[in-house]
C-alpha cells in the first residue's frame, strides 16, 4: 500500500473530531511492556520511514482516500489531508525520535516517540498509529528472537568448543522462513531483522531489503543446497547417484548441503556417504568443500545428534580442550525441521551433556523464526502521553484497575543510560545521556544507519553484558 491516508484501521477517520477544543500538539510513544524477553532489540524503524514517509500524499491520494471512507461509512478529514499536500508538499509534519536501530533496550521503557509539528494536525500523531506499531514490532520481535538464539549458541560455544564463538555462531541458524510467512513483505522485513544477529539466509528478499534501506549491498549468504525434489527424482535406487552428483556438481564450494532422510538418514551416513562415496568426500575436503548432512523428519533433538554419532563413525572425530567430541572439520549436520528458539536450546543442551561439541551442529529455521510470533510476544504498545492544549501541556496515560500490567507512561519522555542501565523518565529529569535520537522531521529523514553499523551496536551491547542470555 502506498496512500498512507488508508494505511490505518478505519476508526482513526473519526479520530479528527475527538480531541478536546484547543488542541494543538499530541505526543505519543512506543515501548514493550514486558513478553517473552526481557529485552528487545530495536530494529525495523529506517525501512518504515523510506518506504512510507519519504513519499509525499497528493490530491489524488486524498481523494481516493475520501471515496473509500464515504463508501465504507467513516468520516473523513479532507480539510486535513488537503491541508497537509497544499502546506507540507504532502510530507507528513511530525517529529519521530527514536533509540537507535540494534540497541539492546530493556523492557518497559520507551523506544520511540512522536508528535505532530504543525497544530493543524494534532490528530495525524495517533492517526499513524497502525502502520508505525506494525512497522516497528514485528521486525523488532524477530531481531529480538534470533537474538536471544545467538545468546544461547554463544553461551554453548563458549563451554563446547575451542574456537572463537562469534564468527561460528554467525552462521549457526540459517533462514529458512520466505515460505512460511504470510508476505513477500513479512520475509523481508523479518528476514532483514534475523540478520542483524546472523549472517545465513535463504530469503532473498531481505537482501534486497538491506541493499534499498540499510545501506548493505549483501547482507547474507547461502550455499549450494538439495531438496526432496532433487533427491527423490533419481529414485530410491539411485540416491547414491544424487548424492554423487552433488558432490561433483558443487566441488570447491565451501559449504555442500544434502537432504539426506528421503528413505534411511542413517543407512545414507553409513552406505552412501560415509562408505561408498566417502573418498569423494574426502577429495571434496581437499578442495575447500564441508559436507553438511540435514535429516529432515523424525523428532528435533534426537535424530541429529544421532546422525552426528553415525558421522562419527564413519569420518571421525577428535576430543578438544574443554573435553567436548567434535567431527572433522570437513563433516557437519544442519537440522532445519521442527527448529523454534526452544527446540534449539533443548538441543544445544543435549549435545552438552552428551559430550558433543555444538560446532557440530547448524541450524535452519522458518516459521518459527519468522511467523511464530505477534505484537504479544513482547507486548508493545503505542500510547499518548502528552497534549498540548491552549498553549499548556498536560500529561495524558491510561490506569485500568482491571489490568494495571497496561499502565501507561506520561509526559515526554527520555530513554537515559547510565552505568548499562536504561530509565524512563521526562525529558527534564533524564538520567545520564538520552538515548532518543531524532530521526525524522516534516519529510526529511535525518539519521541513516547502515546494516553494519546497526550489527555492531547489538553485539557490542552483548559484549558489554547490557544484554542477558536467554
Amino acid at each position: 500500500m502506498t496512500n498512507i491516508i488508508l494505511d490505518t484501521d478505519s476508526y482513526k477517520h473519526s479520530h479528527f473530531l475527538q480531541y478536546p477544543p484547543g488542541t494543538a500538539t499530541v505526543n505519543s510513544y512506543v515501548e514493550s511492556r514486558g513478553g517473552k524477553h526481557d529485552k528487545t532489540v530495536f530494529f525495523g524503524l529506517q525501512a518504515w520511514l523510506y518506504k512510507l514517509l519519504k513519499n509525499p500524499i497528493t490530491y489524488a491520494d486524498v481523494d481516493d482516500a475520501a471515496w473509500v471512507c464515504n463508501q465504507h461509512g467513516v468520516p473523513f478529514n479532507r480539510q486535513g489531508w488537503e491541508h497537509i499536500v497544499k502546506n507540507h508538499n504532502g510530507f507528513l509534519p511530525l517529529e519521530i525520535e527514536a533509540v537507535a536501530e540494534g540497541t539492546v533496550v530493556d523492557t518497559q521503557n520507551v523506544m520511540l516517540q512522536v508528535r505532530n509539528t504543525d497544530p493543524a494536525c494534532y490528530w495525524l500523531t495517533s492517526f499513524i498509529e497502525t502502520s508505525l506499531l506494525r512497522g516497528i514490532w514485528y521486525p523488532t520481535t524477530v531481531a529480538t528472537n534470533s537474538y536471544y538464539v545467538k545468546q544461547e549458541i554463544l553461551k554453548y560455544l563458549e563451554q563446547t568448543s575451542d574456537n572463537e564463538p562469534e564468527p561460528i555462531a554467525q552462521f549457526m541458524l540459517h533462514d529458512f522462513g520466505a515460505r512460511g510467512v504470510s508476505s513477500e513483505e513479512s520475509a523481508s522485513l523479518g528476514g532483514l531483522a534475523h540478520l542483524v544477529n546472523f549472517r545465513g539466509t535463504d530469503t532473498m528478499s531481505a537482501l534486497l531489503l538491506a541493499r534499498q534501506y540499510y545501506g548493505e549491498p549483501m547482507a547474507g549468504y547461502s550455499v549450494p543446497a538439495a531438496e526432496h525434489s532433487t533427491m527423490t527424482s533419481w529414485g530410491r535406487e539411485g540416491e547414491e547417484a544424487a548424492y554423487a552428483n552433488m558432490l561433483s556438481q558443487f566441488k570447491g564450494a565451501n559449504i555442500i548441503s544434502i537432504v539426506a532422510d528421503s528413505y534411511d538418514i542413517f543407512g545414507a551416513v553409513d552406505d552412501i556417504l560415509g562408505d561408498a562415496l566417502k573418498a569423494q568426500v574426502l577429495e571434496n575436503a581437499e578442495a575447500g568443500s564441508r559436507l553438511v548432512v540435514r535429516p529432515d523428519s523424525g523428532d528435533p533433538v534426537s535424530t541429529p545428534i544421532e546422525v552426528i554419532r553415525h558421522l562419527m563413525a564413519r569420518f571421525g572425530e577428535t576430543t578438544n580442550s574443554k573435553g567436548y567430541r567434535v567431527l572433522p572439520d570437513h563433516v557437519r549436520v544442519l537440522q532445519g525441521d521442527g527448529i523454534t528458539p526452544d527446540s534449539i536450546g533443548r538441543i544445544l543442551a543435549h549435545m552438552e551433556k552428551e559430550g558433543l561439541s555444538v560446532e557440530n551442529i547448524v541450524f535452519g529455521m522458518g516459521s518459527g523464526l519468522l511467523q511464530q510470533c505477534n505484537r504479544d510476544t513482547q507486548k508493545f504498545a503505542m500510547k499518548c502521553s502528552a497534549i498540548e492544549i491552549d498553549g499548556e501541556w498536560r500529561d495524558v496515560f491510561k490506569e485500568p484497575i482491571t489490568d494495571m500490567s497496561k499502565l501507561s507512561k506520561r509526559g515526554i519522555l527520555a530513554l537515559g543510560l547510565k552505568d548499562g542501565t536504561y530509565t524512563t523518565t521526562l525529558k527534564e529529569n533524564a538520567v545520564g545521556a538520552d538515548q532518543m535520537r531524532t530521526v525524522y522531521r516534516n519529510g526529511e529523514i535525518l539519521i541513516v544507519d547502515n546494516m553494519e553499523v546497526i550489527r555492531h551496536r547489538a553485539d557490542g551491547l552483548a559484549a558489554r553484558g547490557i544484554a542477558s542470555a536467554a
